[in-house]
């Protein structure tokens, strides 16, 4: 019975992709006729396929809070690739992925066809990264970051970059905090995060071998950030999201 689950997941997962391949194609089919600014379409087509992934996903959703009605910067904390179709299917919005996701089989070229915009850490290319930030909210996008920068296990909250919300400050656009939690028998889900080493087959495996999951995601108040400076804001989204995750404020040492 369990080998059935698995291979139906896996062959539903694998129609869901194609469906992502033929929309990303067409994409690629609109960049070679040169039409002009594309991130709006290719928001809306990546919320489609996010929406259907995360339904291939064995994970039972549950919504807190509203939907925003205005594009915002959403800042969330990070557990595991998953994230990303569990918000992207929510409205149609953009992400800043680390630049290793672009060399990524298959999920690099779809991520990149999307519209996602990458950042390489260490770099020092942070004026680039700040003025393509700019850039996507002063035209109205909505953009998704994960300002740990990198994923845990759930149980903690590392400190944010505040330079990464430095773009919502310079456009004044809101931000909307968002967090994120995965459950498994009423405590931290062990499976879902993508943690160390792992390898995103082997994690993708393990989930399709799964039990059913879990995910919480609460769209928390947004944040008026007139008048505040980006470390302001960073604090006040950083302490929204641990107090939800975690019924308190959790340390936060602002990185730059």
């Amino acid at each position: 019975m369990k080998k059935l689950r698995f291979y139906t997941r896996l062959l539903r997962l694998l129609a869901v992709l194609g469906f992502g391949v033929a929309m990303a194609g067409w994409v690629s089919l609109l960049e070679r006729l040169k039409r002009d600014d594309l991130m709006a379409l290719r928001q809306r087509l990546t919320r489609r396929f996010l929406a259907q992934l995360a339904a291939a996903l064995p994970f039972r959703l549950t919504l807190h809070g509203q939907l925003p009605d205005r594009p915002m910067l959403w800042v969330g904390n990070h557990v595991s690739w998953t994230d990303i179709p569990l918000l992207g299917g929510l409205v149609p919005l953009s992400f800043l992925s680390k630049a290793e996701v672009r060399s990524w089989p298959l999920a690099g070229w779809l991520a990149h066809k999307a519209g996602t915009l990458f950042i390489r850490r260490g770099a020092g290319d942070s004026g680039l990264v700040r003025n393509q930030l700019l850039r996507h909210l002063q035209h109205d996008h909505d953009l998704l970051i994960f300002p740990e920068g990198t994923t845990t296990d759930g149980r903690s909250l590392r400190g944010f970059h505040s330079r990464l919300l430095a773009s919502a400050v310079e456009a004044q656009v809101p931000v909307q905090p968002v967090a994120i939690r995965y459950l498994r028998d009423g405590a931290i889900d062990p499976v879902a995060p993508f943690i160390g080493d792992d390898d995103l087959l082997s994690h993708l495996l393990r989930l399709l071998r799964s039990e059913r999951s879990e995910v919480e995601i609460h769209l928390l108040p947004p944040l008026d950030n007139r008048d505040l400076s980006r470390t302001e804001l960073t604090r006040l989204a950083h302490t929204a999201i641990a107090e939800r995750l975690f019924g308190r404020a959790a340390p936060l040492p602002v990185a730059a």
